[in-house]
């Protein structure tokens, strides 16, 4: 069966999709986007991901493309179309087809909205997170507005496939001081000695997880502190645990950080019991 996308208003095979020259998605990266999980055929956190999004569209001045009651029936009726029962649904809109100039286009221009859903193996990234996975850091050399999602990624782009090259699943981006900002596409954490799951807090320099705060949700029932701070990379070296935190990851452990194991190397207690509950708290529709 043929992939289905939603672009514009139209449901179409996947392969038919096509992004107009001058969309300023694609000439200017002047766009958002969410990806949100499905789990058992339903949307994870789907309210936490659409206030997200539509912050991301007002911090850019773009116009949400349909109504937030239209855009969840479009979610629903991909995932639907696709036969998607675990996998990702993915949302980008942006400002729309106008000759190529940088200042905005007329106010009259319509966003452009593409969402496509996909199927991935919840056993296969079950393993994943048996055995852990390894991260290397970088420096960070984003703009100093990743708080919100845009499809500029490129800074991502290149330390992903930095972390690749170097048998690694994901790269941290540390600042100027030494300290953690956060991964690629994925919220940092550690949890220290005495327990203390310890992540940076929200501001303009990283991305406002909804996986985050749907975690912190399940360290507060499970009667974790969560400590917002800074952390170093010798900090989390240190650590009892690490973790990252991502709709594409949910909770993943990880087992070393620029090769140094992380305790003793393996998977920690506590990140395996966030991912273990973390669908018994989350946000179902």
């Amino acid at each position: 069966m043929s992939r289905i996308a939603y672009v514009n208003g139209a449901y179409v095979p996947h392969r038919a999709a096509a992004v107009h020259v001058e969309d300023r998605g694609y000439q200017f990266a002047d766009g958002v986007y969410e990806v949100c999980e499905i789990w058992k055929g339903r949307l994870v956190d789907r309210t936490r991901h659409l206030d997200r999004l539509e912050r991301s569209l007002r911090e850019l001045r773009i116009r949400m493309p349909m109504s937030r009651a239209a855009l969840g029936m479009v979610l629903r009726e991909i995932v639907r179309r696709n036969n998607v029962r675990d996998g990702f649904v993915y949302v980008q809109v942006t400002r729309g087809v106008a000759r190529r100039d940088h200042v905005f286009p007329a106010a009259a221009t319509e966003p452009s909205l593409v969402v496509t859903a996909r199927s991935v193996s919840r056993a296969a990234n079950n393993r994943i997170a048996e055995e852990g996975v390894a991260v290397i850091t970088v420096p960070e050399n984003r703009w100093d507005r990743v708080d919100i999602k845009t499809v500029g990624l490129l800074p991502n782009v290149l330390a992903k496939q930095q972390a690749k090259e170097a048998g690694a699943r994901e790269a941290w981006f540390v600042d100027r001081d030494g300290y953690v900002t956060e991964g690629a596409s994925t919220t940092a954490w550690i949890v220290t000695k005495d327990g203390v799951l310890v992540t940076r807090p929200n501001g303009t320099g990283i991305l406002p997880g909804v996986t985050r705060m749907t975690a912190s949700d399940i360290a507060v029932r499970e009667k974790l502190r969560v400590e917002e701070r800074k952390f170093t990379v010798e900090e989390a070296k240190a650590a009892r645990e690490a973790f990252m935190t991502a709709a594409t990851t949910v909770v993943m452990p990880i087992v070393s950080v620029d090769g140094a194991p992380v305790a003793n190397g393996r998977p920690g207690t506590i990140a395996t019991r966030l991912r273990e509950a973390f669908h018994e708290c989350a946000e179902l529709t």
